[in-house]
């Protein structure tokens, strides 16, 4: 690929890398660029060469009462409809008129923005469109996160892909020198503290019809909790736990997770409950390339949250840089009026929801290790430099050939605050089905002002417990 402005940047700060047995952290000299000609999470400050990727901004440009925003808040704005929820999500000075819409007609002449599962359904559906915006950039985190990734640069360090030392609450690597290192930006990006929300999930068959399926899920983030995070060395992630509202023929189904950082050896800490059987039993097995339930076969359970689980089937390549188009500031995606009959199509969502702009983003290539097995043989990421948000990925098979496309239409929560994408969609390119998830239109916001024990997650209640709510 060509090197672009933010390559020659990260091959700089290469040469400022300490060596050891461990993938090791940045010197000293490295990490004062955090917040100065970096953001503090690790991106480039500064914009791009023709002004098309502006500079930072950060939480310059929300309102003191964004910040502020409670559930019951947000509900109350929903009645109001659409314009009282984008202007307490809206950043000052987002324009909402494209620049231009990508079509067939002129899809060359924008090529080197997009990524081949893009361009794949641009040959697929001849309906596809990409309205593309002026770009904002305005994802930031808690300045107690901000400090302790800065604290991660000197001293996180990740043995293989797999086993982390020294991280807390912060991005554990803002100066990434591998591919594996990107991911788990992502993995344990922060999110708040704890948070309820819909997961509502649509099977959206070749010809446009679809099927809607409702879940609830109770999250409560160890890694990244403000106020009380834990070690990395404890091993513990996150908390989550699920339940299957409908359709009827699986409601009732409960999975429950204890996230930890290596699960190389003894499988996912992860527990089902199924109502018709009436007990829990483990599932060390959730994961990998093993069917998601509710998916009727479009994602496998690494993909959740863009990916997540192990690293250990892949070799991880940080490619570098690269400026691309992706769906970002999506707040349409999540306004009252964005009804799962007013956003899904035959092929692809309707683009009248949709919003793309020019962002960097950082691209990881993932390779399957020989004598390893993956319905992914190779799968390529792109991880938003601002926010360590996946934001799209291409997923090949064992021939060679692009199968499968997944896009996070991304916004940033102020009122978090976090970076994340609501929905996500999983494209099938052979068959033209596709897959909608992390979305909760129709339902309620997610809560981010939950407060879980621990042991809210603990196995031995899973069968008595009910989220619906």
């Amino acid at each position: 690929m060509n090197h672009r402005r933010g390559d020659r940047w990260w091959y700089g700060i290469a040469a400022l890398v300490l060596t050891s047995g461990a993938e090791a952290a940045v010197t000293p000299e490295a990490a004062k660029a955090l917040g100065s000609t970096l953001t503090p999470a690790g991106a480039e400050a500064a914009g791009n060469a023709d002004g098309r990727i502006p500079p930072w901004r950060g939480r310059e440009g929300f309102e003191g009462q964004q910040f502020t925003l409670r559930h019951a808040e947000l509900e109350s704005l929903k009645a109001e409809g659409d314009a009282s929820v984008l202007a307490a999500m809206r950043p000052a000075g987002l324009s909402e008129t494209p620049l231009f819409t990508i079509t067939r007609d002129n899809l060359e002449r924008h090529a080197d923005t997009l990524s081949a599962g893009h361009r794949k359904l641009f040959e697929r559906n001849p309906s596809y469109r990409m309205p593309v915006y002026a770009g904002a950039r305005h994802a930031f985190l808690p300045p107690a996160v901000d400090a302790a990734t800065r604290d991660n640069a000197t001293r996180a360090e990740l043995v293989g892909t797999d086993q982390l030392r020294g991280a807390r609450l912060g991005i554990p690597f803002p100066l990434p020198q591998t591919g594996a290192e990107v991911i788990w930006n992502h993995k344990l990006k922060f999110r708040g503290a704890a948070v309820r929300r819909f997961n509502n999930e649509v099977i959206v068959e070749a010809d446009g019809s679809f099927q809607l399926a409702r879940i609830i899920e109770d999250v409560k983030l160890k890694y990244g909790h403000p106020t009380q995070p834990s070690a990395i060395e404890e091993g513990l992630i996150l908390y989550y736990l699920q339940e299957v509202i409908s359709p009827r023929r699986i409601a009732g189904q409960m999975l429950l997770v204890h996230e930890t950082t290596d699960q190389t050896s003894g499988g996912r800490n992860a527990w089902l409950f199924n109502p018709g059987m009436g007990r829990t039993r483990r599932a060390p097995n959730v994961g990998y390339d093993n069917p998601k339930v509710s998916a009727d076969g479009l994602m496998f359970n690494d993909q959740t949250d863009m990916f997540n689980g192990a690293l250990d089937r892949y070799q991880w390549n940080l490619v570098g840089k690269r400026e691309m188009l992706i769906p970002y500031n999506a707040l349409h995606m999540i306004k009252p009026s964005a009804t799962y009959e007013a956003l899904v199509g035959k092929g692809h969502l309707n683009p009248d929801f949709t919003r793309y702009e020019l962002h960097r983003v950082w691209v990881v290539e993932a390779t399957l290790k020989p004598g390893l097995r993956h319905s992914f043989r190779r799968r390529v990421f792109y991880v938003d430099e601002d926010s360590w948000s996946i934001a799209l990925v291409d997923n090949y098979d064992d021939r060679g050939e692009l199968w499968r496309f997944q896009e996070a239409h991304l916004s940033t929560f102020p009122f978090v605050p976090a970076t994340t994408g609501s929905p996500e969609v999983h494209y099938d390119l052979h068959s033209g089905r596709y897959f909608v998830t992390a979305s909760f239109a129709g339902d309620s916001y997610p809560d981010f002002n939950q407060d879980f024990e621990d042991s809210y997650f603990r196995s031995q209640a899973l069968g008595s417990r009910s989220l619906r709510r």
